[in-house]
């Protein structure tokens, strides 16, 4: 992590705007983080209409690792200087690129990587791994495949869809040899090609054999089944990602507990629940929502009643303080289902009672 001071942050917002303005014009549409217009859900809308409406068949995982620490500075001023003349502006990014970093009260160089924490990384970032990968990928690699594929990219972190078994291969040879040689390298334990897809999930109807599962920006895709009986792509927080999530709750309550008054840290785990949901909070994914919610109640429950020796709360007057301070109910905001016409809402459980209270209590 580097960040950046008071002075050097309103610089890199300039920045980062006019490279928005000159490259945004030119990113590919396989292209989904850190743009106007798109996000990570943007990324997985796509991925639910690939996987769903075209014959794709297997499924290419890709892990770069360290990306933010390994691009190459060198590399990177070239892919700038195809759209940048300024020499100016060049110099001025390579002085960002390079003023290293202080940990510990000692100072670091930094020879290669974007600091993450910097406000221009990710666009600097984005804009490496579009000459990179992108623009090499639709027009180096594409033209060669015989069967459909499609890449889809939310920074550093990307799959690639294929038709053909022994096209995934030659993708996955073929990006493991450009990364290489523009500075990178990829994850071997995390990489790998997988079966997936509709095909997959008749087949494994009639044999009986288990399908295996991808991870992409936080969430498990997983074949799953529509209530007519049809396939459909599933959707559930990854596991990784939900145990982090929830050591995260903890280890935030207990540091807060008692710097601050309950009704105060109260509205903070209101605002986290809020921002859990909106992000995991996709068609398909209500369990582990509220499973997420559940959770924090259980958490909240335990932390109160550490914030000293003596036991202030027990069940039945901890449901009577959630009726004047209500957390959020899980809420579905995205709706990614290609084939449906569903538009999500909040998920009907009940709030408070002795129901809540006995499901959060465990019992």
């Amino acid at each position: 992590m580097g960040i950046p001071t008071t002075e050097d942050k309103i610089v890199q917002m300039g920045i980062k705007k006019i490279l928005e303005a000159i490259f945004e014009v030119d990113f590919s549409e396989v292209s989904h983080g850190f743009r106007p217009g798109r996000s990570c859900h943007t990324a997985l809308e796509k991925s639910d209409k690939e996987i769903m409406m075209r014959p794709i068949n297997y499924v290419v995982e890709i892990d770069i690792e360290k990306y933010f620490d390994s691009i190459d500075h060198k590399k990177l001023i070239q892919c700038l200087e195809m759209r940048i003349k300024d020499t100016n502006l060049i110099r001025l990014i390579i002085r960002f690129l390079k003023s290293g970093i202080m940990e510990e009260e000692i100072y670091y160089d930094t020879e290669q990587g974007t600091p993450q924490g910097g406000i221009i990384s990710p666009i600097l970032a984005n804009i490496y791994l579009h000459y990179v990968l992108d623009k090499w990928y639709e027009i180096k690699v594409k033209k060669d495949l015989k069967g459909y594929t499609a890449l889809i990219r939310y920074c550093d972190d990307f799959v690639i869809l294929a038709q053909s078994e022994t096209e995934s291969g030659k993708i996955y040879e073929r990006i493991k040899e450009r990364l290489k040689e523009s500075g990178l390298n990829i994850s071997e334990k995390k990489s790998r090609i997988i079966e997936f897809g509709k095909k997959v999930w008749e087949k494994s109807r009639k044999t009986g054999k288990d399908i295996e599962t991808f991870d992409f920006l936080g969430f498990t895709h997983y074949c799953d089944k529509s209530r007519k009986g049809n396939f459909k792509l599933g959707r559930k927080t990854s596991r990784k990602k939900y145990i982090q999530k929830m050591v995260e709750m903890n280890d935030w309550l207990k540091k807060i507990r008692n710097a601050v008054k309950l009704e105060e840290w109260i509205e903070k785990v209101k605002q986290k629940l809020r921002g859990h949901y909106n992000y995991y909070g996709v068609s398909g994914n209500s369990r582990w929502i509220y499973s997420y919610y559940c959770q924090t109640i259980r958490l909240v429950f335990k932390w109160i009643n550490r914030r000293s020796q003596k036991k202030s709360y027990n069940w039945k007057r901890f449901n009577n303080f959630l009726k004047y301070h209500r957390l959020p109910l899980p809420k579905i905001y995205h709706n990614l289902y290609t084939l449906s016409s569903y538009k999500g809402s909040i998920i009907e459980e009940p709030y408070v009672g002795q129901l809540q209270v006995r499901f959060c209590e465990g019992g």
